[in-house]
């Protein structure tokens, strides 16, 4: 693949309009899904850390827990701060929305849609962000749209 190639691919996978909807969607989103997986990688904010998440991970049927916990905390939380400064924010936001489709499937869908019962409305709400982000890119204030220019 040609260097002219290459960069045609990435400009257009960072493409993105000079708009600022996406800047609360990726500042506040990803404040949240840098905390939830800081929690899952770290034990910070009342997490369990890897141990902990990867024997609860385990114990669903998501095995080797280990190794989904750490799949799971890095996309949440490198992900979660890559939609904060809006740099990579498309192929970020299709990380995170794999990975609130899997959360949603594995764990809340059988609990109903409230929060209340450990339904599935809380990543339902973060699963529509992403798709919005993957969709419209990351907008004005972003490292992207520097990037792109």
């Amino acid at each position: 693949m040609t260097t002219s190639k290459i960069t045609s691919t990435f400009n257009k996978i960072i493409k993105t309009e000079a708009t600022l909807s996406a800047l609360p969607l990726r500042v506040l989103s990803g404040i949240i899904f840098a905390a939830h997986g800081a929690q899952k990688l770290f034990s910070w904010f009342g997490g369990y850390g890897l141990e902990g998440t990867g024997q609860w991970m385990d114990s669903i049927g998501m095995s080797p827990g280990f190794v989904m916990a750490l799949l799971a905390g890095s996309a949440e939380f490198f992900g979660g701060l890559f939609l904060i400064v809006g740099l990579l924010t498309r192929p970020s936001a299709f990380v995170l929305a794999i990975t609130m489709i899997v959360a949603i499937l594995s764990v809340h869908i059988g609990n109903g849609l409230f929060m209340a019962t450990n339904g599935y409305e809380f990543a339902l709400s973060l699963l529509a962000i992403t798709l919005a982000l993957l969709i419209q890119g990351g907008g004005k204030y972003s490292i992207d749209h520097k990037l792109s220019k």
